[in-house]
C-alpha cells in the first residue's frame, strides 16, 4: 500500500475559513473527499503536511517511499498514471508549481528540516487533464464534473440496491443506491447526471432530485424538497426547500424552506430552526 502525503499549498489561505479547522484535502468536492479520492486511486493511505496547531489531529506519516501530492489536486486517469511511472527524487510541475513528487525517507526528512535536499528532477504536467482548487468558487464550480468522476470511480464493477416501485425514475443508468437506502414517492431524474444515494440516507415523499447529486451516508432531504444539479449533500446533514449547486462538507442542516445555490456550507452548521 502506497504512503501519500498530501500537502497544503498556498491556496489554503484562500479557502478560508473552511481551512481554519482542516487540511485543503479535508474538503469535500463530489462524493469524496479529497484524501479519500487519492487513497482508492493510488490505493494507499493518506496523511498530511498542514498548519502546525492542526498537526495533532491530522498528523504526518513517513515511510520508507513517500508520495507527496499537493492537497488541492483531484486525481485523474491520466495524472496517477504519471505519479506511478515517478522514480525516486522526480516531481510533476505546473507552471512551476509542485504537484506531485516521490521522496525516499532520507530525502523527505532533509526536505522537512529544511535541509539541502537532492535537485528534483521535473516533469511539466500542463497537457494532463485533472481538477484542481484555486478559490472558494472552484468548490461548487467543479462539483458536478467531481460527482460525475466519484460516481464512476464507486459504482465500477458493482450493482444497485434496487428502487421502490413509489418513485418516478429518469435515467434509472445513472442511479446508484447503497445498503439502507430508504427512497419512496421521490422524482428521480438521472438522465443529465449521476445521482448517488449513499448508505443509510432517506428521500422524503414529494422531494425532486435532478442529477448530479452526491447524498452522503446518512444524509436526508426531507419532504418535498427541490434540488437542482450539481449538488453535494455530506454526511448525516438534512436539507429541504430548494438547492442548486451546493456543497454542504457535513453534519449541517438546512431543513426548511428558502433557496440556497452556488454555496458552501461547512461542518455543524444550522441554516434556520431544526
Amino acid at each position: 500500500m502506497k504512503n501519500i502525503i498530501l500537502f497544503d499549498s498556498d491556496v489554503r489561505d484562500r479557502l478560508l475559513p473552511l481551512t481554519f479547522t482542516r487540511p485543503v484535502c479535508e474538503l469535500r468536492v463530489g462524493i469524496l473527499t479529497i484524501k479519500e479520492k487519492w487513497e482508492k486511486w493510488l490505493n494507499g493511505k493518506a496523511s498530511y503536511i498542514t498548519q502546525d496547531y492542526l498537526s495533532t489531529k491530522f498528523p504526518i506519516q513517513i515511510s520508507d517511499v513517500n508520495y507527496v501530492i499537493n492537497g488541492a489536486v483531484m486525481p485523474s486517469v491520466q495524472l496517477c498514471r504519471l505519479i506511478e511511472q515517478l522514480e525516486i527524487n522526480e516531481a510533476l510541475l505546473e507552471d512551476g508549481e509542485l504537484i506531485a513528487t516521490k521522496l525516499d525517507e532520507r530525502q523527505f526528512e532533509n526536505l522537512m528540516n529544511d535541509t539541502e535536499i537532492e535537485e528534483l528532477q521535473g516533469f511539466d504536467v500542463e497537457d494532463t487533464a485533472y481538477l484542481k482548487i484555486e478559490e472558494l468558487t472552484d468548490i461548487y464550480k467543479l462539483n458536478d464534473q467531481a460527482i460525475r468522476d466519484d460516481f464512476t470511480l464507486l459504482t465500477k464493477n458493482r450493482t444497485s440496491q434496487p428502487l421502490s416501485a413509489t418513485n418516478q425514475v429518469l435515467g434509472r443508468e445513472n442511479i446508484f443506491v447503497e445498503l439502507g437506502a430508504k427512497v419512496e414517492c421521490a422524482i428521480l431524474n438521472a438522465s443529465n447526471g449521476p445521482i448517488y444515494i449513499g448508505a443509510n440516507t432517506e428521500i422524503m415523499e414529494g422531494a425532486i432530485v435532478r442529477g448530479s447529486l452526491a447524498l452522503c451516508e446518512g444524509a436526508k432531504i426531507k419532504l418535498g424538497a427541490k434540488l437542482y444539479g450539481g449538488n453535494t449533500i455530506g454526511p448525516y446533514s438534512k436539507v429541504g426547500g430548494e438547492i442548486n449547486k451546493a456543497v454542504i462538507i457535513g453534519y449541517s442542516s438546512k431543513a426548511h424552506d428558502g433557496y440556497l445555490g452556488s454555496s458552501v456550507i461547512g461542518e455543524w452548521c444550522n441554516i434556520g430552526a431544526d
